[in-house]
């Protein structure tokens, strides 16, 4: 294979370079793509470049001649996704347009694989093309068992934009919990560091000590109370911490989530109520790729319904997605 050149297109603006050659050579591995980087065999402009540069249209890649045997272009083949999961796939869809796709995750569906993890959203992101040339791109992830508001790109260029716009903090995220307890004081912000701790069941994250651990911060606001037995809360993470809302809950409010024994433990079960996790992501405000800002709220799945006609919480009607300006 010789050297090639190619532009980076519009709809590539702000993708890193990395991720730019795993679109267009995926079975290019990392390592390789470092070695070339190391090397200045790859260039942008003719300058040399990191994994992480951010590219912008027009500008010219150099591709070296790649490792013997490694199909260039060459797209991976999908795995094909059962009729009946693709039907369900498309039943989340909360709201669709050229740049956005948005879902209603269920619980107990996994974003992405892992050990011991087979079926995962990702892996089925192909029924959800929708006659688009590209299959929809993950910018943000929901825990296994958080169900709610979950935003894809449908293109590269809007993947970039909406990364951006989560790593910028620019996207108001709001969460509806139920815990156990009631908290005191009821409203206020939670500014707790966390840390991930390796353990016997795995990698949990904890509440830091001293000087470790990064920045947390959770904004809550009790909604309504059944007097110290149970709350339901309203919580706004300003930062995206590993497990920060349930961590922030049972740690500095002494009030685990319903239904969270990873982090609560026997505390965090009531009897009679449903041991599935209380965590609900509600609504999303973000800024739209193409102008504008996007508003999404998804409704309570089934187990927090319940749940909420228990105590007699009144959730509102959830509104209709909304693009303004």
């Amino acid at each position: 294979m010789t050297v090639q050149h190619r532009k980076v297109t519009e709809d590539e603006a702000d993708t890193r370079l990395d991720r730019w050659f795993r679109r267009h050579y995926p079975a290019l591995t990392q390592g390789a793509l470092q070695k070339m980087l190391r090397t200045g065999q790859v260039r942008v402009d003719g300058k040399r470049a990191e994994a992480n540069t951010r590219l912008a249209p027009g500008q010219e890649i150099r591709i070296p001649p790649l490792p013997e045997g490694l199909p260039a272009d060459r797209p991976r083949a999908p795995k094909p996704v059962d009729e009946r999961e693709a039907k369900a796939l498309e039943a989340m869809v909360l709201h669709k347009d050229a740049h956005v796709l948005v879902l209603d995750k269920p619980h107990g569906l996994p974003v992405q694989g892992g050990p011991g993890i087979a079926r995962h959203l990702d892996g089925m992101l192909d029924a959800l093309r929708f006659e688009a040339e590209e299959r929809p791109r993950l910018v943000h992830r929901l825990d296994r068992d958080t169900s709610g508001v979950l935003v894809l790109a449908r293109t590269a260029g809007a993947a970039a934009k909406l990364a951006a716009a989560f790593r910028g903090r620019d996207v108001e995220k709001t969460y509806w919990a139920v815990v156990v307890g009631e908290p005191s004081p009821p409203a206020g912000r939670i500014d707790l560091p966390l840390v991930k701790q390796a353990g016997p069941r795995g990698e949990r994250t904890a509440a830091a000590e001293g000087a470790e651990g990064a920045r947390a911060i959770t904004d809550f606001r009790t909604l309504d109370v059944v007097r110290r037995r149970a709350a339901w809360l309203e919580m706004n993470p300003l930062t995206g911490r590993t497990h920060q809302l349930r961590v922030h809950a049972a740690e500095a409010l002494g009030c685990p989530i319903l239904g969270d024994g990873k982090y609560g433990g026997a505390a965090a079960h009531i009897e009679g109520l449903s041991g599935q996790l209380h965590l609900h992501a509600r609504a999303l405000k973000l800024p739209h790729p193409a102008g504008g800002v996007l508003e999404v709220a998804a409704a309570l799945p089934k187990h927090m319904k319940e749940t909420f006609a228990f105590f007699g919480f009144e959730a509102p009607r959830t509104p209709r997605p909304r693009r303004q300006g």
